[in-house]
């Protein structure tokens, strides 16, 4: 069955001339990003907040600005992607359009040291690949799932969406490598690609950052700065899976087998090769981090180097680019893991999706 190409057809439109700081009261500065910024605002016809997303006129081409806030507005139909209110205008020096606001912001600025728990894990893992399955349905790539693009709606995490679809491409659309590249999310097939050679936008890029993703929100940090092969974690993590040792890479040995193979089909250095986001579904059960018999706490391996998001020490970096630059010679204290019994049935949207 063909794709429906009408949903890919991105109108040209006026937009009227706004002066935000007269429509819109009690601005807030929630985050500026290289050609954006973004605040939240009480909205001019109600008291109810919402998010204004300022894009730079100097850095961004209308056109561009149209094709975001076209799948951006277009996707957030989704339960499980941020709500894009009809709203789009300009000022004298940005492209604006309105979105919600996420009560408890993004991830990044919840994340801690140690990470936010098994069972919250899951929950977002299964929200994330659920919005990235609506996603791929559509013939698209979000190409940027990071902790700063999934926003969160309560303490618990039964809320999770994703945003931000500045890098949306059509599945195929030949690109070039992102200025100021997350390294630490970027897959190894766009970490080798060169400043200014074209590649081909795949799914499989969103499958290996949702296997960051579920790293990062178990532990706090991420399995390496790059990978590359002159970064000696993703060197390990690649020799073991291709069975060239025996030996768990120390960064992931706190892991169930169970999580392990999880790990093994997300984070399988082949694109082609390499398994679909909706992966995580079949493992939603199984435990992810190991407790002995008498439900003790278990030891982290201390003397892996770790490399801490920017929340999790507690300080904001400045520089996007070197969030993850330094190795630090910190130890992961030991922590309960939370375990989910394995009578748990799915929960909310993936009991109805099924």
């Amino acid at each position: 069955m063909e794709k429906d190409q009408s949903f890919h057809k991105i109108l040209s439109r006026e937009l009227s001339n706004v002066d935000i700081n007269r429509t819109y009261s009690s601005m807030k500065k929630l985050g500026t990003g290289r050609t954006s910024k973004v605040y939240s605002a009480k909205h001019p016809d109600h008291d109810k907040r919402i998010v204004l997303k300022c894009i730079l006129k100097e850095a961004t081409k209308k056109k561009e600005f149209l094709k975001e806030f076209h799948y951006s507005y277009s996707l957030s139909t989704h339960p499980t992607i941020i709500n894009t209110f009809e709203t789009a205008f300009e000022t004298s020096k940005y492209y604006v359009f309105a979105q919600e606001l996420a009560p408890e912001t993004d991830l990044s600025k919840v994340m801690k040291k140690g990470g936010v728990g098994e069972e919250h894990t899951k929950r977002i893992a299964e929200l994330v690949a659920f919005a990235l399955e609506f996603i791929h349905g559509k013939d698209l790539v979000h190409r940027d799932i990071c902790l700063e693009n999934i926003f969160v709606f309560d303490k618990d995490y039964k809320t999770v969406k994703i945003g931000d679809f500045g890098h949306v491409q059509k599945v195929g659309t030949v690109v070039k490598k992102i200025k100021n590249l997350r390294t630490a999310w970027a897959p190894p097939e766009v970490c080798a690609a060169l400043p200014n050679e074209g590649y081909s936008c795949k799914m499989s890029v969103d499958a290996w950052q949702l296997g960051i993703l579920i790293f990062a929100c178990l532990t706090g940090a991420y399995p390496w700065y790059s990978a590359e092969f002159t970064d000696n974690n993703y060197k390990a993590w690649v020799g073991w899976i291709k069975k060239k040792t025996t030996d768990i890479p120390p960064r992931f040995s706190q892991f169930s087998p169970r999580l392990l193979s999880l790990f093994r089909r997300l984070l399988e250095p082949k694109p082609s090769a390499r398994a679909e986001v909706k992966e995580v579904y079949k493992y939603a059960l199984d435990p992810w981090l190991p407790k002995d018999e008498n439900d003790e706490e278990i030891n982290i391996n201390l003397s892996c180097p770790n490399v801490y998001l920017p929340n999790a020490t507690g300080k904001a970096d400045k520089d996007q680019k070197e969030i993850v630059d330094v190795l630090r010679q910190n130890r992961w204290t030991k922590w309960r893991p939370h375990m989910v019994s394995n009578s748990r049935q799915p929960q909310g949207l993936l009991a109805r999706r099924r």
